[in-house]
Protein backbone atom coordinates (compact mmCIF):
# COMPACT_ATOMS: atom_id res chain seq x y z
CA UNK A 1 0.00 0.00 0.00
CA UNK A 2 1.09 3.50 -0.80
CA UNK A 3 1.31 6.28 1.83
CA UNK A 4 -0.27 9.55 1.07
CA UNK A 5 -0.27 13.80 2.03
CA UNK A 6 -4.14 15.05 1.84
CA UNK A 7 -3.92 18.68 1.21
CA UNK A 8 -6.80 20.57 2.12
CA UNK A 9 -6.48 23.61 -0.82
CA UNK A 10 -7.78 26.97 0.14
CA UNK A 11 -5.03 28.58 2.45
CA UNK A 12 -2.44 25.18 2.24
CA UNK A 13 -1.67 25.86 -1.36
CA UNK A 14 -3.49 29.29 -2.77
CA UNK A 15 -3.92 32.51 -1.17
CA UNK A 16 -7.95 33.14 0.19
CA UNK A 17 -8.61 35.58 2.51
CA UNK A 18 -5.88 37.61 1.42
CA UNK A 19 -5.51 41.00 -0.62
CA UNK A 20 -5.83 40.13 -4.08
CA UNK A 21 -8.72 37.65 -3.64
CA UNK A 22 -11.67 36.65 -0.94
CA UNK A 23 -12.68 33.69 -2.42
CA UNK A 24 -11.71 31.54 -5.66
CA UNK A 25 -14.99 31.50 -7.42
CA UNK A 26 -13.29 31.60 -10.79
CA UNK A 27 -9.47 30.50 -12.28
CA UNK A 28 -8.27 34.51 -12.01
CA UNK A 29 -8.72 33.99 -8.09
CA UNK A 30 -5.98 31.13 -8.00
CA UNK A 31 -2.99 31.96 -6.69
CA UNK A 32 -0.29 29.67 -6.03
CA UNK A 33 1.02 30.21 -2.47
CA UNK A 34 4.97 31.14 -1.84
CA UNK A 35 6.54 27.62 -1.97
CA UNK A 36 3.23 25.73 -2.55
CA UNK A 37 5.08 24.32 -6.03
CA UNK A 38 8.01 23.76 -4.38
CA UNK A 39 6.23 21.57 -1.58
CA UNK A 40 4.20 19.42 -3.62
CA UNK A 41 7.70 18.66 -5.39
CA UNK A 42 9.11 17.53 -2.43
CA UNK A 43 6.34 15.21 -1.06
CA UNK A 44 6.28 13.76 -4.43
CA UNK A 45 9.73 13.10 -4.60
CA UNK A 46 9.70 11.42 -1.48
CA UNK A 47 6.79 9.03 -2.99
CA UNK A 48 4.11 10.12 -1.19
CA UNK A 49 0.45 10.29 -3.25
CA UNK A 50 -0.69 13.92 -3.25
CA UNK A 51 -4.53 14.35 -2.66
CA UNK A 52 -6.45 17.26 -2.80
CA UNK A 53 -9.35 17.46 -0.25
CA UNK A 54 -11.91 20.27 -0.58
CA UNK A 55 -15.02 21.65 0.93
CA UNK A 56 -16.57 23.76 -2.41
CA UNK A 57 -20.08 24.96 -0.78
CA UNK A 58 -19.74 27.76 -2.85
CA UNK A 59 -21.48 25.26 -5.49
CA UNK A 60 -24.27 24.41 -3.73
CA UNK A 61 -24.34 28.12 -2.26
CA UNK A 62 -24.66 29.46 -6.35
CA UNK A 63 -21.98 31.31 -6.35
CA UNK A 64 -19.83 28.85 -9.09
CA UNK A 65 -20.81 25.70 -11.04
CA UNK A 66 -18.64 22.74 -11.38
CA UNK A 67 -17.47 23.99 -14.54
CA UNK A 68 -15.44 26.68 -13.04
CA UNK A 69 -14.12 24.32 -10.53
CA UNK A 70 -12.79 21.89 -12.78
CA UNK A 71 -10.84 24.99 -14.24
CA UNK A 72 -9.58 26.18 -11.12
CA UNK A 73 -8.09 22.82 -10.56
CA UNK A 74 -6.86 22.90 -14.00
CA UNK A 75 -5.37 26.03 -13.22
CA UNK A 76 -4.08 24.57 -10.38
CA UNK A 77 -2.37 21.70 -11.66
CA UNK A 78 -0.90 23.92 -14.60
CA UNK A 79 0.61 26.63 -11.87
CA UNK A 80 2.23 23.42 -10.24
CA UNK A 81 3.86 21.63 -13.35
CA UNK A 82 5.92 24.77 -13.68
CA UNK A 83 7.44 23.38 -10.24
CA UNK A 84 7.64 19.81 -11.81
CA UNK A 85 4.78 19.29 -9.05
CA UNK A 86 1.73 16.46 -9.32
CA UNK A 87 -1.43 15.76 -7.59
CA UNK A 88 -2.22 12.98 -8.17
CA UNK A 89 -6.45 13.03 -7.24
CA UNK A 90 -8.82 15.66 -5.62
CA UNK A 91 -11.86 15.41 -4.10
CA UNK A 92 -14.40 18.34 -3.61
CA UNK A 93 -17.74 18.17 -1.09
CA UNK A 94 -20.13 20.55 -3.53
CA UNK A 95 -22.81 21.04 -0.89
CA UNK A 96 -23.41 23.82 1.23
CA UNK A 97 -21.69 24.39 4.94
CA UNK A 98 -24.53 23.30 6.76
CA UNK A 99 -26.46 21.04 4.50
CA UNK A 100 -25.40 17.59 6.63
CA UNK A 101 -23.65 15.71 3.58
CA UNK A 102 -21.27 13.07 5.01
CA UNK A 103 -18.38 14.30 2.38
CA UNK A 104 -17.90 17.90 4.03
CA UNK A 105 -15.26 18.02 6.13
CA UNK A 106 -14.66 18.02 9.39
CA UNK A 107 -16.20 14.75 8.03
CA UNK A 108 -13.59 12.04 6.90
CA UNK A 109 -15.45 10.52 3.41
CA UNK A 110 -13.55 12.30 0.67
CA UNK A 111 -9.50 11.12 2.73
CA UNK A 112 -11.24 6.83 2.99
CA UNK A 113 -12.87 7.24 -0.77
CA UNK A 114 -9.31 8.35 -1.72
CA UNK A 115 -7.90 6.15 0.14
CA UNK A 116 -9.72 3.47 -0.60
CA UNK A 117 -9.68 4.49 -4.39
CA UNK A 118 -5.68 4.49 -4.63
CA UNK A 119 -4.70 1.89 -1.90
CA UNK A 120 -3.61 3.95 0.27
CA UNK A 121 -2.55 2.92 4.45
CA UNK A 122 -3.96 5.69 6.32
CA UNK A 123 -1.06 4.85 9.38
CA UNK A 124 1.29 6.52 6.96
CA UNK A 125 -0.02 9.58 5.48
CA UNK A 126 -1.18 12.68 6.61
CA UNK A 127 -4.01 15.45 6.34
CA UNK A 128 -2.63 19.09 5.58
CA UNK A 129 -4.87 21.45 6.62
CA UNK A 130 -5.43 25.05 8.03
CA UNK A 131 -7.88 25.06 9.63
CA UNK A 132 -9.76 22.56 12.41
CA UNK A 133 -12.04 20.78 10.51
CA UNK A 134 -9.05 19.71 8.43
CA UNK A 135 -7.56 18.31 11.22
CA UNK A 136 -10.56 16.88 12.57
CA UNK A 137 -11.75 15.31 9.62
CA UNK A 138 -7.42 13.89 9.40
CA UNK A 139 -7.97 12.45 12.67
CA UNK A 140 -11.20 10.87 11.91
CA UNK A 141 -9.97 9.11 9.07
CA UNK A 142 -6.66 7.75 11.13
CA UNK A 143 -4.18 9.89 9.49
CA UNK A 144 -1.54 12.30 10.99
CA UNK A 145 -2.67 15.65 11.04
CA UNK A 146 -0.60 18.76 10.28
CA UNK A 147 -1.73 22.31 11.15
CA UNK A 148 -0.13 25.13 8.50
CA UNK A 149 -0.60 28.54 8.84
CA UNK A 150 -0.35 31.69 10.90
CA UNK A 151 -4.17 32.21 11.70
CA UNK A 152 -4.31 31.60 16.19
CA UNK A 153 -6.98 28.69 14.69
CA UNK A 154 -7.57 26.22 17.25
CA UNK A 155 -6.83 22.89 16.46
CA UNK A 156 -5.39 19.94 18.02
CA UNK A 157 -3.06 18.58 15.39
CA UNK A 158 -0.57 16.27 15.78
CA UNK A 159 1.62 18.61 13.87
CA UNK A 160 2.18 22.21 13.00
CA UNK A 161 4.29 24.58 10.51
CA UNK A 162 4.12 27.94 9.11
CA UNK A 163 3.35 26.70 5.87
CA UNK A 164 3.23 23.57 3.73
CA UNK A 165 7.03 23.92 2.25
CA UNK A 166 8.14 23.89 6.23
CA UNK A 167 6.45 20.63 6.98
CA UNK A 168 7.42 19.19 3.42
CA UNK A 169 11.28 20.07 4.36
CA UNK A 170 11.12 18.45 8.07
CA UNK A 171 9.31 15.50 6.20
CA UNK A 172 12.53 15.52 3.79
CA UNK A 173 15.18 15.82 6.56
CA UNK A 174 13.37 12.98 7.85
CA UNK A 175 14.16 11.03 4.90
CA UNK A 176 10.04 10.64 4.65
CA UNK A 177 9.39 7.97 7.09
CA UNK A 178 8.52 9.45 10.81
CA UNK A 179 7.03 5.50 11.34
CA UNK A 180 9.63 4.27 12.75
Amino acid sequence: MDKAIFLDRDGVINEVLSYRVKFVNKPKDFYLLDGAGEAIKKLNNLNYKVFVVTNQGGIGLGFMKETSLKNIHKKMRQDLSVYGAEIDDIAYCPHQPNEGCKCRKPKPKMILNLAQKHKIDLAKSYMVGDRAPDIEAGKEAGVKTVLVGTRKEQANADLQFRDLLDFSSWLEQNHGDVFN
